[in-house]
């Protein structure tokens, strides 16, 4: 490590350059990284959250919620099946609210679920909704953003049916909207303003039925019912519409950003142990061994790493710090830690190409060619 720090010491401007090229490349790894853990929570933390880790969903919805039409019949075999308590209904509904006093609306999804189960979403704000209460929700805090507060009252545009907010809670979205949580009651009611068919509304009361259940019995719900399916908490995610789509793209931009990083510093090294292959060579005529310079050019590599992911790392939170609320950026510590990692050894893998160089200098024709 002695002559690694030596050379970076004798040599500043150049690999200060370095430090910046690895700095803007892993600011932008991060960033991106950042972006997509931010927009998966935003179209994905409401289901995420949820404690239970099978859904049933109607057969032929190809595994998507808002296809899917379960009603009391499905409710009530599944629970034959499984127990009252390990299968708890879900219906879902995106749409449009206004608030009154506010000249504003706000695209919203509508979470129906047993506000006494395992379900019911844990209120930091305000008061949480009760089953035997009407006319009463708890929303997603995002919407403070649109005027919203407790006692505020909404009009869903689809029914024309009034709620007042008596609480919030945090993180909870479906695709890119800040969710609405109402009792089953409310839903119920919300249902027959849209259809007037008492058999309509019966047949397609919910969309899915959160399960807390064994394999065992995800086996036996498999065989028993035929009309409907059983899916995994993954799998109902990944069928969440555009998340796939979304995650993938990003993930690709993500990967090519480690790729174009680690190659870019490959280059740069590679430049510049052809550029020193005489003082290698002289260095080994010495009696240097090729691991001890080997460690030298890692050594060199680990280093600008971490000093430029150190400094991206103080600058992402830096631009995260002054990003608007409604920008979907998360970045935890686990995330940059992992993102780290894998940058710096994205970047040791590059180093391996001057490495492979180092290991080739022949002493007597490198002190040949000083001579000549």
């Amino acid at each position: 490590m002695f002559l690694a720090l030596r050379e970076m010491r004798h040599s500043k401007v150049r690999y200060i350059f370095i430090v910046v090229i690895m700095l803007l490349v892993s600011f932008l790894v991060l960033f991106v990284t950042g972006l997509a853990k931010g927009l998966a929570d935003a179209n994905i933390s409401a289901i995420q959250s949820m404690p239970n880790n099978h859904f049933v969903l109607q057969g032929d919805a190809e595994q998507k919620f808002r296809r899917s039409q379960l009603g009391e019949d499905d409710l009530n075999k599944v629970r034959s099946l499984v127990g009252e308590e390990k299968a708890t209904p879900i219906a879902m509904q995106m749409s449009t609210i206004t608030v009154d006093d506010l000249d504003s609306k706000s695209d919203v999804t509508f979470f129906a679920v047993d506000m006494a189960g395992a379900l019911s979403p844990k209120v930091v704000e305000g008061e949480k909704v009760t089953n035997e209460e009407n006319g009463n929700v708890v929303v997603d805090s995002t919407l403070v953003e649109s005027g919203l507060k407790i006692g505020s009252t909404i009009k869903d545009q689809m029914t024309g049916m009034t709620l007042t907010v008596t609480g919030f809670v945090d993180n909870q979205s479906y695709s890119h909207t800040p969710v609405v949580y109402m009792n089953i009651h409310d839903w119920q009611a919300m249902k027959a303003k849209m259809s007037m068919d008492p058999e309509v509304l019966k047949s397609s009361l919910f969309n899915a039925i959160a399960l807390n259940v064994t394999s065992d019995q995800v086996t036996q719900l498999s065989d028993e019912l035929s009309s409907m399916e059983v899916v995994t908490q993954k799998q109902a995610i990944s069928n969440i519409p555009g998340y796939a789509e979304e995650q993938k793209s990003l993930l690709m931009m993500i990967a090519f950003l480690y790729v174009i990083g680690a190659l870019v510093l490959a280059v740069f090294f590679y430049v510049i142990t052809i550029q020193k292959t005489s003082q290698f060579g002289i260095l080994k005529a010495m009696g240097t061994k090729t691991a001890y310079l080997a460690r030298s050019v890692v050594g060199q590599v680990l280093i600008l790493s971490i000093i430029s992911l150190s400094l991206s790392l103080l600058l992402t939170w830096g631009v995260n710090s002054v990003l608007p609320e409604s920008m979907p950026f998360q970045m935890n510590l686990s995330t940059a830690l992992s993102t780290s990692g894998l940058f710096v050894g994205m970047s040791l893998l590059g180093s391996l190409i001057s490495v492979t160089q180092v290991a080739k200098v022949d002493a007597l024709e490198a002190i040949g060619r000083v001579g000549a």
